[in-house]
């Protein structure tokens, strides 16, 4: 039986090439499974994400509501983060990163095409990113 971290690899595989390819601009930052019959499909794009986005992406993942719940979302502050470009667009801001041995927290030290340096407390850490689980940037808008 898979795990969830293979269910959502294959989900976010599939769904971010159907969204990706019939909404040109759209970005889908992640798919999380919140229980094992519901997903959070995690969209972005240029101009913002509003309710007709978010109904629309809902109407293209439809065949998937015989076997899930379905909730698509804008990124939020804590924006989720999986792939190279989404880290490189982060670097020098703090990060939660999860992998299926670790959970870090530090600062986006640099990216290239297979690993990111992670700046934590105990210095330096590579994470590849074929092993992140889950990854959020940390909203630091709110500390005083």
């Amino acid at each position: 039986m898979p795990t969830t971290y293979e269910r959502e690899r294959k989900l976010q595989a599939e769904i971010s090439g159907r969204v990706e390819r019939d909404l040109p601009g759209v970005d889908v930052l992640a798919v999380e499974l919140v229980t094992p019959s519901r997903f959070c499909v995690y969209v972005d794009r240029p101009e913002g994400v509003d309710h007709a986005l978010c109904a629309r992406v809902t109407e293209l993942l439809g065949d998937y509501l015989r076997e899930y719940s379905v909730d698509v979302s804008s990124p939020g502050l804590e924006r989720p983060l999986r792939r190279r470009e989404h880290f490189a667009a982060v670097v020098g801001r703090r990060v939660r990163v999860r992998t299926p041995s670790l959970k870090l927290t530090g600062t986006v030290a640099s990216v290239d095409e297979r690993f990111l340096a992670l700046r934590t407390d105990g210095g330096e850490r590579v994470v590849p990113y074929a092993e992140i689980v889950r990854a959020n940037l940390i909203d630091e808008g709110s500390v005083t």
